[in-house]
């Protein structure tokens, strides 16, 4: 093993190499799907094969990888349920707690609150449920598969940084497609936003020993919470930076979030993220 809880020359090359075909992978299916004229309106079954495309495309190189064994250790992680109390507020409420104190920093600034949205509470708490499973689509690829072998290679805090990156650019289809949510919004705002979720949700995984329930909760609750609403007024052009101030606001909140979890990931021992250096070596066969 090499220093610094670095993996093996040998088995660095493999995990490169294996994490530049899962991003290939997972993009080539997930675009494809999201852009073919069968798929230009979101809920169609085509366009659902590149939301779970992150799931298929982790699942079949594990199989590859690791056989049925590794598959079986890779989905297990979705039932790692016992874990402290805490760490279930933390996914839960993380996004209420950041749109909260975004609708304060507005009223501060502009003088009044910012519209609140009108859905309400059972009605989101119902979607969290739903959704918690539907996330797994995404996350047994992101957080199951690609962030313990990326914290292999350059460490938690800037894994997390990177797979915000690339979580973020892999929605970015959606931004140009008519009805799917994000069209007519900010990219670059988005793309700062998720850089630090992912940094929160990667102190999340490190923290429960990587749980992929509690990223799955983690994630619904973020895609759901939708009291404080953060659209533009109207259609603005995806490259811009234009958003309304509660959403920069929001953004400011979470970094500032994000700076405290980096801080306390320093210490992270990326052999221990779920992943055992074991585990990671039967790759290079």
């Amino acid at each position: 093993m090499g220093q610094a809880g670095q993996p093996p020359p040998r088995l660095g090359r493999v995990l490169t190499i294996r994490l530049a075909a899962f991003f290939v992978l997972t993009f080539a299916l997930t675009w494809t799907a999201w852009l073919a004229p069968a798929s230009l309106r979101p809920g169609r079954p085509v366009f659902l094969l590149g939301v779970f495309a992150p799931a298929i495309v982790a699942l079949a190189l594990t199989a590859q990888a690791e056989g049925r064994a590794g598959v079986g250790r890779l989905l297990a992680r979705i039932g790692r349920w016992e874990v402290g109390a805490r760490y279930y507020l933390f996914a839960l409420l993380y996004m209420a707690a950041t749109k909260l104190l975004a609708a304060s920093i507005h009223r501060v600034v502009r003088g009044g609150w910012p519209e609140f949205g009108d859905e309400s509470l059972p009605l989101m708490i119902g979607a969290l449920f739903v959704s918690t499973w539907v996330q797994a689509g995404e996350e047994i690829g992101w957080r199951g598969y690609a962030l313990p072998r990326l914290a292999q290679g350059i460490g938690l805090g800037a894994a997390a940084i990177l797979l915000g990156v690339l979580w973020a650019f892999w929605h970015l289809p959606l931004f140009f497609i008519p009805g799917s949510g994000s069209d007519g919004h900010s990219f670059p705002l988005y793309l700062s936003w998720v850089m630090a979720v992912s940094i929160a949700m990667a102190w999340l995984y490190w923290k429960t020993g990587g749980s992929l329930l509690l990223t799955m909760l983690m994630h619904a609750a973020v895609n759901n919470t939708t009291f404080v609403p953060l659209a533009p007024p109207g259609p603005v052009d995806p490259l811009s930076f234009d958003a309304p101030l509660v959403a920069w606001a929001m953004v400011a909140v979470s970094w500032a979030i994000a700076i405290v979890l980096l801080w306390q990931m320093r210490g992270a021992d990326p052999v221990a993220i779920a992943v055992s250096i074991d585990t990671l070596r039967r790759e290079r066969s």
